[in-house]
C-alpha cells in the first residue's frame, strides 16, 4: 500500500477510511522526529495536511519521494505549496465544500456582533435581567458591509448580507467587473465607508497583517471587524488595544493569530464574540471535506487527474 504521512489532525473516520487503502504514518506529534523519518521518510509519497498546519520546505525536501499534498481545509497556507511545485509535488484543498457553513458563521457573527446576543444569555444568566434590562444593541439592516476578499466565502456572505438588508462593498485584488458591488482600491479605503469590515481573504504571509492598525483606524469608533479566514490577517496587538481604547466598537472572531491561544483582553471584552475556529465545523461539512480529500487521493494514485489541485503559485 502506498504511504502517506499525517502532519495535521484528521477525522479519525477520513483516518479509519484510508488506512483500508493506503499505510498512514501519524506524524502530528513525533517524539523522535529524526528517527521516525529517517525510517519511514523513502516511502512517503503522500502527506495528510490541514488547514491549519501543514508541511514546510523542510519537510517536502527530505521527503525524496513525494509526489502528493492533499490538504483537509480550503486554505492552504499552513503548507509550502511554492517549495512542493518547485518539486513538481501536486497539493490539492478542498474549496467550495465549505463555503456555505463558513458564510452561514460569518453572518451568525454579524448579527451576533450588532445585536449583542452573546452579551445578552450571559446578562441573563447572570440574573442582571432581574435588575434591569439591557442596553440597546444595532440593527444590521442598512449597515455597510465592507468585505476584505470577495472570493467564494465572501460572495456567499454577501448573498446572505443582502437578505438582511446590508449594503455591500469590497476590496479584491483585483476589481469584479461582473459584480454590482462598489469596489474600494484598499483595505484602509474600504474601512473607512464600512460600518462592518468582514474579512475573507486568503491567508499567508503575503496577508499578514494585511488589516492593520490604519485599517482599523480607518474603521472608527462605530465600525465592527469580524474574522473567519485567519488570524493572523489581523494586527492582532492593534485590534486589542483599538479595542481597549474603544476605537473600534466591537469585534467577532473565529481565528486567531496563534490559535488556540486567545489574548487575555479579549476574553473580558463584552463587545467581543469569540468562536475556537468553528467555521466549517459541521457534520455534513467535514464529512464533504473528508470526501474531497479521499477522493483526491484516489484519483492521484489511480492515475487520475485531482480534483481540486492548489493553483500555480509559482
Amino acid at each position: 500500500m502506498v504511504d502517506l504521512l499525517q502532519v495535521a489532525q484528521i477525522p479519525p473516520f477520513l483516518i479509519e477510511r484510508l488506512s483500508k487503502e493506503f499505510t498512514v504514518h501519524d506524524f502530528t506529534a513525533p517524539s523522535d522526529p529524526e528517527r521516525q523519518l529517517a525510517e519511514i521518510g523513502p516511502s512517503i509519497k503522500g502527506i495528510l495536511a490541514g488547514g491549519i498546519k501543514g508541511p514546510d520546505a523542510a519537510l517536502i525536501n527530505r521527503l525524496e519521494n513525494l509526489e502528493i499534498i492533499a490538504s483537509f481545509g480550503v486554505g492552504f497556507d499552513a503548507t509550502d505549496v511554492v517549495a512542493a511545485q518547485k518539486r513538481g509535488v501536486i497539493v490539492t484543498n478542498t474549496p467550495e465544500v465549505l463555503t456555505g457553513d463558513v458564510a452561514d458563521l460569518a453572518m451568525t457573527l454579524i448579527l451576533s456582533l450588532l445585536r449583542r446576543t452573546s452579551e445578552a444569555e450571559r446578562f441573563l444568566r447572570d440574573g442582571k435581567w432581574l435588575k434591569g434590562r439591557m442596553d440597546l444593541g444595532t440593527t444590521v439592516r442598512g449597515k455597510r458591509l465592507g468585505i476584505l476578499g470577495l472570493g467564494r466565502i465572501g460572495k456567499a456572505v454577501a448573498r446572505r448580507a443582502e437578505v438582511f438588508g446590508m449594503q455591500i462593498c469590497y476590496h479584491d485584488i483585483a476589481p469584479l467587473g461582473d459584480m454590482t458591488y462598489r469596489s474600494y482600491p484598499g483595505p484602509v479605503e474600504l474601512a473607512e465607508v464600512a460600518d462592518v469590515l468582514l474579512v475573507t481573504c486568503e491567508g499567508g504571509e503575503a496577508n499578514r497583517g494585511l488589516v492593520s492598525a490604519a485599517v482599523l483606524e480607518a474603521l472608527g469608533p462605530d465600525g465592527f471587524i469580524v474574522n473567519t479566514a485567519r488570524g493572523p490577517i489581523i494586527d492582532q496587538d492593534a485590534m486589542v488595544k483599538g479595542l481597549l481604547d474603544e476605537r473600534i466598537a466591537g469585534a467577532a472572531l473565529d481565528v486567531f493569530d496563534g490559535e488556540p491561544a486567545v489574548p487575555a483582553e479579549l476574553m473580558g471584552m463584552e463587545n467581543v464574540v469569540l468562536t475556537p475556529h468553528i467555521a466549517s465545523s459541521t457534520h455534513e461539512t467535514r464529512r464533504a471535506m473528508a470526501d474531497l480529500v479521499y477522493d483526491n487521493l484516489r484519483a492521484y494514485f489511480d492515475g487520475k487527474p485531482v480534483i481540486t489541485p492548489v493553483p500555480p503559485q509559482i
